[in-house]
């Protein structure tokens, strides 16, 4: 039986128009289409992945703009319904569970923790510094180790020293460990509040969006990205930037590669032969690259994962993704690009095509290195297949997402009760220690703080015995009701407050602590204002600070004459 190919394209040499495609092995080595916006790059994908779901493969789908995710569950085929996972985090109603700090295990520790770091470094990198790196990191290595742990527990961590103390305890970690015990809880309050501010400004950015908390702050995730490809499942991500925000479309895009790509190296556990194929396709997928996407080119081959990547072009790549997608990708497919790619691309079709060749391609028309049995072929000609019919539309589309959200969603209104509760369970466990140690004073295991019976304390301070009643101000107010208080999550730790208004999600909400630390913030942001006025002033040819106090220096009826001492006379 011959294998399985998948025809995406046909060739249009001298007008004989002839289809083919790729087969399975050849796919392994992956496939890298570029080329210029509305050259047909999306439409050689829908006919890809479509052809792939009706094969019945494992696919994944990762589009930032929402159009290719919403178009392919209008074809999927009727038999398929129940392998279909649509995770669309726009659909605030019922948002999906989504935890990368899950259950890691613990070899694979470091590369969440790189994931991660090249995510907010990428998105980040005019104010990264060495030193927010360095204590993010190690935070995020620290709550790895901590059982139940969510994203939103790094600001916990930051900012509760009651959580931190717990998680301390749990690191594995001694390196890790070291760092928390020795070298931060050193730094002085000052410098940590500063060494922290970014991380929280950064970090909590991302978390205060409730369409994000909803999804990355459940403590068990509803996807098994392992189950996914050994099942040969359908997943796919719609990640819309018009709708949830370019930022957050760019994090949870590579946190769900990162973690496909652990869940790809946890295959390691099954024979190669037993690993059934699972195909990434990626549009625009330089959104999703950080520094740790060339490992998964680099190795992903023999964990099975095939990976289908599409921009517009090469610049968009950084300096350590770009040499690791042109060597380790085995099918290349250009379209028109711009002359500066064309400079770059032509080193790969010489002598067959040339620089003007690649920037006067016709719409649908590429020029492709087609890998055949391992071996990449010469460069030749084609033109993708016309687009999927309105006929073709299997009609499935609601009963799609409505079978996904039974399935993998929770309501709105469940999850963000459950966030709340796993704040309120880590205050019940503050108030278990205390409660432990109130045992432990009765039972003589600790020494009891020196205390006075009630008649001395009242002969020595009897106007703190007076009734409440006596130390009113305003005796008038004694019948008004008290103000409703409410229970609400900080925009900036995530830590359980209580507040007096509705929360409306647009109001930042603090809690005591970071209350006093944005207060910090805000003092010295005015501090520095004024010092950069000062700085300005001076330079248009104002006064300086040191001739302001020459001139407050001299008293009152006296002239700033050299030579005369303090009493007036000549020295």
């Amino acid at each position: 039986m011959s294998e399985k190919i998948i025809v995406f394209a046909e060739t249009n040499f001298r007008n004989q128009y002839r289809r083919f495609g790729i087969k399975a092995d050849d796919r392994r080595r992956h496939m890298y289409l570029v080329g210029k916006t509305g050259m047909g790059k999306s439409t050689i994908l829908e006919n890809m992945i479509i052809d792939d779901i009706r094969a019945g493969n494992g696919v994944m789908v990762v589009d930032p703009h929402g159009d290719l995710a919403e178009k392919i569950i209008e074809y999927i085929p009727t038999g398929r319904i129940n392998d279909v996972i649509y995770f669309n985090p726009a659909d605030i109603e019922y948002p999906i569970a989504f935890n990368v700090v899950e259950q890691v295990e613990p070899h694979l520790r470091h590369l969440v923790a790189s994931g991660l770091i090249g995510v907010f470094k990428k998105l980040w990198a005019d104010s990264w510094g060495p030193r927010l790196e360095y204590i993010l990191r190690n935070a995020i290595l620290a709550i790895l180790d901590y059982p139940g742990s969510t994203l939103l527990a790094i600001i916990r961590m930051l900012a509760d020293k009651n959580f931190r103390k717990k998680v301390i305890e749990k690191i594995q970690d001694p390196v890790v460990k070291s760092f928390w015990v020795n070298e931060f809880a050193g730094y002085a309050n000052n410098f940590a509040s500063e060494a922290v501010s970014p991380i929280q400004n950064k970090v909590g950015q991302f978390l205060s969006s409730s369409l994000i908390r909803n999804i990355v702050g459940q403590v068990k995730s509803s996807i098994d990205l392992r189950e996914v490809m050994d099942g040969g499942k359908i997943l796919i991500l719609n990640l819309s930037k018009g709708r949830i925000g370019e930022d957050n479309s760019a994090l949870l895009g590579a946190m769900m590669i990162t973690k496909v790509q652990l869940s790809a190296m946890s295959r390691v556990d099954i024979s190669e032969k037993d690993r059934k194929d699972f195909y990434l396709y990626i549009d625009e997928f330089q959104n999703f690259t950080t520094d740790s996407f060339a490992n998964i080119l680099s190795e992903a081959r023999k964990y099975r994962l095939n990976l289908i990547m599409a921009h517009q072009y090469i610049e968009q790549l950084g300096e350590i993704v770009k040499p690791a997608v042109f060597g380790n990708v085995g099918t290349l497919v250009v379209f028109r690009v711009g002359a500066t790619d064309a400079e770059e691309l032509v080193k790969e079709f010489t002598p067959v095509f040339l620089e003007e060749d690649l920037v006067n391609l016709s719409k649908y028309e590429f020029y492709i290195k087609l890998m055949i049995d391992g071996v990449s072929s010469d460069p030749f000609s084609a033109r993708g297949l016309a687009p999927l019919t309105e006929e073709e539309k299997t009609g499935n589309k609601e009963k799609v997402v409505k079978v996904s959200r039974e399935r993998y969603a929770k309501q709105r209104s469940v999850v963000e009760d459950k966030i709340l509760r796993w704040h309120e369970n880590i205050e019940e466990m503050d108030r278990q220690i205390h409660k432990e140690k109130g045992k432990k004073y009765e039972e003589g295991a600790l020494v009891k703080p020196i205390s006075r019976k009630k008649e001395e304390l009242e002969k020595i301070t009897p106007a703190l015995t007076k009734s409440r009643a006596e130390f009113r101000l305003r005796p008038d107010r004694d019948n008004e009701p008290r103000k409703q208080k409410y229970d609400a999550l900080c925009s900036r730790c995530g830590k359980t407050t209580k507040i007096s208004f509705t929360p409306d999600g647009i109001r930042p909400i603090f809690c005591k602590d970071c209350l006093a630390i944005v207060k910090n913030e805000k003092k010295q942001e005015i501090e520095s204002r004024r010092e950069a006025k000062k700085q300005e002033l001076s330079k248009i040819g104002l006064a300086s600070d040191q001739e302001i106090g020459a001139k407050q220096s001299v008293r009152p009826g006296q002239d700033n004459i050299p030579g005369r001492d303090m009493r007036g006379g000549v020295a």
